[in-house]
């Protein structure tokens, strides 16, 4: 007996074809047949399910069997498997470094930043965190890059371009090693004994001049000068290192950035910057008030001077008359006159608010002949608080509990056409303010961040005063050791070393080929000479040539190098380990009965 099979199966491969899809079925009665075939390519498997309706010529009854596939995610969720999901995220994180990698070097080339949003709001950067901050990703893989960078950014300063390329590097390097069927725990394991080799290597050749204190000051210049030769600053790179070295070296003690204040001002060139040794806040005082207080006490606070008109929200008031209005103005004048009465009580002659201070109180205040600051920034308070040595207070009930600022001079200073409070003699005696003057917004910045850059590396190097030297050379450095240990090392763990000791090589590489030279004629040279021992050699790409960077001052800290290895490492690694992508559904909008 013949059962007839109206299925229609197209297949590649022509045997299953030839079988499953003849339409006659022998030897089959009222038996239930399911049928399941999984159709293998090269590194994807389909399972393609069959539905099968069986029916003999001599029955009229019909068999219908489904083999529907069970719904596990939510309608409208991705996931990508194995190879997929590993290629994706090798292709988001290759892209990233790919992006950002023209921007690396003394050479590198700046980005243009455009919002649609705000097509006013345009920046001119090489920063690698600034440009990746600023782009809309989709691949999650190219986030976690993103992500490093800003960590990097925030942990020493530096370095933000390095870690995102080295990361994408190392992931070429593992692209090549998948595809050879090397496990990915195999290449992990191997990056790892090639991070301690790294380090170790780096260590040694670590120089610390923390006892000597010319010589390191001299460090910190030339490692401001390395730092600032990347960015905008790099024409005024010697000006700009003894600035920011002065800057730093004052609030040695203390360590901390906030007391170092970057004010920017738009007029005449880059070079017409300084360094003030006064801490300058960019308000003016109020109308009829001192200019020049000496011996100032200062109460800073964060608290409404605003409330000498009627706020009643939410809520009708009628009156009968005029007379009724002018008598809940009266009162709430009665209200600010009470509040101001018991500011006055603390004793100050300077009184600076986070808020605004509406005309009313202003007056008071003028009477009383305080000086009063209003709508100085939260951050500006803060910083304020820090350099005088007050606090900032919102009650004002406990004159003798608030602790006031105190300062030699407050007085009102011109730079440019813009006027600004200046304190001198401030209780946070390190505390300074570095005024940058440029042509355009954009200049102004791109110098912002470029001298906060070199001011966040000078003020880790402080506290880890170790120094490696630039210019390729460390990269060359822990790339031979690395190179070393691998030729000794047995197994598939010695692949991904050679691995990772040609993603070190291709920062120099990427470094000369920035400014135009031939590099693998450059990196080639310093190869041979670091093989043969001479650990200084680096490049010059003023002339273009291999040269000892330890008397060209081409110096960096050995904090932000340290950094830029491990974090590109594990970076690379959480990126690696990934063979699954899931994408969850969006969520629906509900449609809102009323």
């Amino acid at each position: 007996m013949h059962y007839a099979c109206p299925v229609c199966v197209n297949l590649t491969n022509s045997s299953l074809s030839e079988t499953v899809g003849s339409c006659l079925v022998k030897g089959l009665y009222n038996l239930f047949v399911p049928f399941l075939f999984a159709i293998y390519s090269r590194s994807l498997c389909v399972t393609v399910e069959l539905q099968l309706v069986v029916y003999p010529k001599s029955n009229t009854n019909r068999i219908t069997m489904s083999l529907n596939p069970v719904q596990v995610m939510s309608a409208g969720a991705e996931e990508e498997k194995a190879e997929t999901a590993r290629t994706s995220s090798f292709v988001g994180a290759i892209a990233i470094g790919d992006l950002v990698k023209t921007t690396l070097g003394p050479k590198g080339m700046d980005k243009i930043l455009v919002s649609y949003s705000n097509a006013d709001n345009v920046q001119v950067t090489n920063d690698g965190a600034t440009i990746l901050q600023s782009i809309a990703l989709e691949n999650p893989a190219a986030k976690v890059l993103v992500e490093i960078s800003k960590v990097q950014d925030a942990e020493v300063g530096d370095g933000t371009t390095s870690v995102t390329v080295f990361a994408a590097e190392l992931l070429k390097e593992a692209e090549s090693l998948i595809a050879a069927k090397i496990h990915p725990q195999t290449i992990i394991a191997g990056w790892r004994k090639a991070v301690d080799c790294a380090r170790k290597a780096l260590e040694a050749a670590a120089r610390d001049h923390g006892d000597d204190e010319a010589a390191f000051r001299e460090d910190l210049f030339n490692i401001a000068r390395t730092t600032l030769s990347s960015k905008i600053l790099t024409a005024n790179k010697e000006y700009f290192a003894n600035l920011a070295v002065d800057a730093v070296l004052r609030i040695k003690k203390t360590g901390t950035l906030e007391a170092i204040q970057i004010i920017k001002k738009l007029g005449g060139q880059l070079s017409d910057s300084y360094l003030d040794e006064g801490f300058l806040l960019d308000k003016s005082f109020g109308v009829n008030q001192p200019r020049r207080i000496e011996n100032a006490k200062i109460l800073i606070a964060n608290t409404q001077m605003d409330t000498d008109k009627i706020k009643i929200h939410g809520a009708r008031v009628r009156v009968d008359s005029t007379a009724k209005v002018s008598e809940i103005e009266a009162a709430e004048k009665k209200k600010m006159s009470d509040k101001v009465e018991r500011i006055l009580a603390h004793g100050m002659n300077v009184f600076i608010n986070r808020q605004l201070i509406y005309d009313y109180p202003q007056q008071l205040f003028t009477q009383a002949g305080v000086s009063s600051i209003e709508h100085a920034d939260f951050e500006g308070v803060e910083r304020l608080a820090l350099v005088l040595g007050g606090e900032i207070v919102s009650t004002f009930d406990t004159p003798d509990q608030v602790r006031l600022g105190s300062c030699d001079l407050v007085e009102e200073v011109m730079i440019g056409e813009d006027k600004l409070i200046k304190f001198s003699g401030v209780a946070l005696g390190e505390a300074c303010t570095v005024v940058l003057r440029g042509a355009t917004q954009q200049i102004l910045d791109e110098a912002d961040r470029s001298l906060h850059d070199a001011l966040c590396v000078l003020s880790q190097t402080v506290k880890e005063t170790r120094t490696v030297f630039g210019g390729g050379c460390s990269e060359m450095l822990m790339a031979t050791a690395v190179q070393r240990l691998s030729e000794e090392t047995p197994g598939k763990e010695a692949l991904a070393m050679e691995g990772f000791a040609r993603a070190l090589r291709q920062l120099p590489t990427i470094i000369a080929d920035n400014a135009g030279f031939d590099s693998a004629q450059l990196v080639s040279e310093l190869r041979a000479g670091h093989a043969a021992g001479n650990i200084n050699l680096g490049l010059d790409m003023e002339l273009g040539k291999v040269a000892d960077v330890a008397e060209l001052g081409i110096t960096e800290s050995f904090q932000v190098k340290s950094q830029v290895v491990v974090s590109a490492c594990e970076a690379a690694e959480m990126i690696l380990r990934v063979d699954d992508i899931l994408k969850s559904a969006p969520r629906q909008r509900t449609p809102d009965h009323h």
